[in-house]
This record gives C-alpha cells, sequence and structure tokens, in this order.
C-alpha cells in the first residue's frame, strides 16, 4: 500500500487544476471511504465543498457511492474503473508538484519508505519498458 504527500497534490493542483477534485482522487486512489474518512483524508476540505466535488465526480464517472446504512443514509465512496485509470496520471502530477515544491516524492511505499516509481509496463510482455532500453515508447 501506498500514501500520497497532500503538498504535493496541492503544489501541481494550483498549477493546473481543482486541488479538491485532486486531491479527493488522491484519497480514494488506495480504498473506498466513508465521506468522514474523506473529510478527514482531504484535510482542510470543508464538508460543502467536499459533497460538490463528490457528486462533480461522480457525474463525471470518476466516483462512485454505495450505501452501508440505510438510515441515517451513509455512503461508502470508491473509484469507478476510469477513476482507477487516472491513477498514475495524478501520480504524476502529484511528483511533478513535489519536484517543483522541493517536497519528497508524491507516493512512497508504507511498507519501507522508498519513493515509488512509474514505468511504462508491456502487459503482453509483462515486462517494465525502459525508454533507453529494449524497445522505443510509441504514444499512440
Amino acid at each position: 500500500m501506498a500514501h500520497h504527500n497532500p503538498a504535493s497534490l496541492d503544489a501541481a493542483a494550483r498549477r493546473i487544476g481543482d486541488r479538491w477534485s485532486l486531491r479527493v482522487l488522491g484519497a480514494l486512489q488506495d480504498d473506498g471511504h466513508t465521506f468522514g474518512e474523506l473529510a478527514e483524508a482531504v484535510e482542510g476540505i470543508a464538508p460543502t465543498i467536499l459533497t460538490s466535488r463528490l457528486r462533480a465526480l461522480q457525474r463525471m464517472g470518476l466516483v462512485t457511492a454505495s450505501a452501508y446504512q440505510r438510515r441515517p443514509p451513509r455512503m461508502r465512496y470508491s473509484l469507478t474503473a476510469s477513476g482507477r485509470h487516472l491513477g498514475a496520471a495524478i501520480t504524476s502530477l502529484a511528483d511533478w508538484g513535489a519536484s517543483r515544491e522541493g517536497h519528497d516524492p508524491a507516493r512512497v511505499h508504507d511498507t519501507c519508505g522508498s519513493s515509488l516509481q512509474l514505468r511504462p509496463w508491456c502487459p503482453t510482455c509483462e515486462r517494465v519498458v525502459e525508454p533507453e532500453g529494449d524497445a522505443a515508447l510509441t504514444w499512440c
């Protein structure tokens, strides 16, 4: 399991987009969360803003809500397949933000503390493709 450095996502978001949506998506990368867990994970977000962002992310098909209690209604929020697909992009943005601000890497391995690396992966060959290695990277 890995976690995000919130300051890294903030740094990236200040330059390219909506800070709260990126932070909510980042918090949901590892697992589903209740509203209260998200409010705690996304430090500084007001409940009204969190509600607004969750609704917008649901409309975009990035987040899904499932009821875990009927009375009063309580929801657990998770990323959809499309939302999970953004994981690499969010991590890349956070890494970029961290480097611009002089912070530690955005994602680290919880077990050993090492920074994680994003690498192009070939699912057919089941191996990492290095830019200067055995094959050129081609963007489709």
